[in-house]
């Protein structure tokens, strides 16, 4: 099945379009009448059912998805949208445990926020996720060769490992394309998150964790014993200087 594609593309400059998911409308209203006083437009849903048809129609720049609500709680909701959609989705919970967060952004969220938040952190973990969709694609037409095992294709933001194409997420392929740019040196932890997801992410330090564990899955040969994104301990993250074997 063809995923949906938000439709940031054309909106998400102006006045993006939010998808409000929560079963209880006093939520809906802070969450609606905050970000509409920022520009933002918004709709909303109750149920899970309701949310996959606004993503079906109206096709969302952005999800906020509760994740307690009856029936159909928010982790179910987020694996169907999954299937027909790749627009960013950030969860709205009470539990700020770590497993729930790793569960939610194992099935595919890009950000977690935790009840009660204040408008101010609301509306720029909104726009943190949103720019990180914007600038995904960049302009570079060549495939980057790493070595004879591992490819970065920029324009489609896959990497092709042995031959075989394999598509990242928008938060991965920042991850990875800061990485190589960075080839050789150290990039502390602090960096990576300002600079991959936000300044408001720079303490962050177990996302940055997750998605390394999932870069290294997609690319490396030996995960656990890694080849090209190397971890300096207490520091950072190296990706191999794969520059210097080629002169």
């Amino acid at each position: 099945m063809r995923k949906l594609l938000p439709s940031s593309v054309s909106n998400a400059e102006s006045h993006p379009l939010v998808l409000v998911v929560d079963d209880e409308p006093r939520i809906i209203r802070f969450v609606r009448i905050n970000l509409e006083m920022e520009g933002f437009r918004v709709i909303e849903a109750s149920d899970g059912l309701m949310a996959l048809q606004q993503v079906r129609e109206k096709m969302p720049d952005i999800v906020l998805l509760d994740v307690m609500m009856p029936e159909m709680d928010g982790f179910e909701t987020l694996r169907m949208i999954r299937e027909i959609s790749s627009v960013p989705v950030i969860m709205l919970t009470v539990r700020s445990s770590e497993e729930d967060k790793v569960h939610g952004l194992d099935l595919g969220a890009d950000d977690y926020i935790t009840k009660p938040f204040s408008p101010r952190e609301l509306v720029s973990r909104v726009r943190a996720v949103l720019r990180r969709f914007q600038t995904v694609a960049p302009g570079e037409s060549a495939v980057l060769q790493i070595d004879d095992d591992l490819s970065v294709d920029f324009n489609t933001a896959e990497v092709i490992v042995q031959g075989e194409r394999v598509k990242l997420r928008p938060t991965e392929f920042r991850l990875l394309r800061h990485l190589i740019e960075n080839a050789g040196w150290t990039v502390p932890h602090s960096t990576l998150l300002s600079k991959v997801w936000g300044y408001e992410y720079k303490d962050e330090i177990s996302y940055l964790r997750l998605y390394i564990n999932y870069l290294r899955k997609k690319i490396e040969p030996s995960p656990s014993n890694p080849r090209y994104i190397l971890t300096e301990r207490g520091m950072g993250y190296r990706f191999v200087d794969f520059r210097s074997t080629k002169e």
